[in-house]
């Protein structure tokens, strides 16, 4: 006779009602202590943080793949932190909290800034296919974005230069061709950042790019050069240094650690989400769940599958009874509710 444990239910074959949680499987402690801080990647050899990038991209990977209903508001949760970055190093003062509150408090087609342009750029990255994101037209839109000047020239060469650098490089050529070719134009790191993102994706085959290196505010790299000074790429023979590689690839990592811790913790948040949702009588209650599942955050008072606003308040008072949401911006008033 062959004794067989007891299986826990399947995702697939739960009861009607019951939430269940994907298996997860924690990162190593060897990955954590391999990975280096952003102040000692000088004291590993480029093939240890080679591999431990390497092992840090896989376990994300695995991630992406479980294909979450979560995985929408994982996105634009690491999308407003690569924002709030962006926004730093543009010397403005606007953290994840304000830029919330521009995004969700500004009135459709009312002009949001230039730091709300700025989480708009990554939103945009976190939520469109990944085959449309290198095109000449995606890219000037997100240089507009960024706040950067761009002819139709700047959008053109940089298409090209990524087209030959995904034909003709590995990962570690793409992530350090990147930020390269971004230099070589003259560019921020925010744009470097978004064109690795997109690239890694590429290479992977997710539908969508994770905002990974853009909430690494510590890239290793020279704060800022002139066009003349940067490294001069031809994308089929990039040689950006040794050193360079290196913190690229520690910055990956780093990032990428975050970003699966982050995706334990609204694992879990959702989790509960979804253990309340069959018990909620309210009309567009099915609708409102989809949405916390989705994006970052709903204001109270947004209009969803016809809800009134003091319905809505209801609901959310409900589910943060439950434990289920949080309300997020700490105000008696114009609140805001998410994972």
């Amino acid at each position: 006779m062959i004794l067989r444990p007891k299986s826990l239910l399947s995702r697939h074959n739960a009861p009607p009602g019951t939430a269940v949680a994907a298996p997860t499987i924690p990162v190593p402690v060897w990955l954590r202590r391999a990975v280096p801080d952003a102040q000692s990647p000088a004291e590993h050899g480029l093939e240890d943080v080679a591999l431990a990038a390497g092992a840090a991209i896989g376990a994300l990977d695995a991630v992406v793949r479980r294909q979450e209903r979560w995985a929408g508001v994982w996105r634009q949760r690491l999308a407003l932190v690569a924002a709030a970055v962006t926004v730093g190093q543009a010397g403005r003062i606007e953290d994840e909290a304000a830029l919330r509150d521009t995004m969700l408090l500004t009135r459709p087609g009312d002009n949001v800034g230039p730091a709300g342009r700025m989480v708009l750029a990554w939103r945009r990255l976190a939520s469109r296919p990944t085959e449309e994101l290198l095109s000449e037209t995606s890219i000037a839109r997100v240089l507009q974005d960024l706040g950067l000047a761009c002819d139709d020239e700047v959008a053109r060469d940089l298409a090209d230069d990524l087209r030959r650098l995904c034909a003709s490089e590995g990962s570690v050529g793409m992530l350090t061709g990147a930020f390269a070719i971004s230099e070589r134009c003259g560019l921020t790191r925010a744009v470097g950042s978004w064109l690795a993102d997109t690239l890694l994706a590429q290479r992977l085959g997710w539908a969508h790019p994770v905002p990974v290196m853009g909430g690494e505010a510590a890239l290793g790299m020279a704060a800022s050069r002139s066009r003349r000074a940067a490294t001069v790429v031809a994308a089929a023979n990039i040689d950006t240094g040794p050193d360079r590689a290196k913190g690229l690839l520690a910055a990956q990592a780093r990032a990428a650690l975050r970003a699966i811790d982050l995706s334990a913790e609204l694992g879990r948040r959702a989790d509960k989400l979804l253990a309340i949702a069959p018990k909620l009588r309210a009309k567009g209650a099915d609708a409102v769940v989809e949405r916390l599942l989705s994006d970052d955050a709903i204001v109270a008072s947004e209009n969803i599958a016809g809800m009134s606003d003091r319905g809505l308040r209801r609901l959310f008072d409900r589910l943060v009874e439950h434990g289920a949401v949080r309300e997020l911006s700490g105000r008696p008033t114009f609140r805001i509710y998410g994972l």
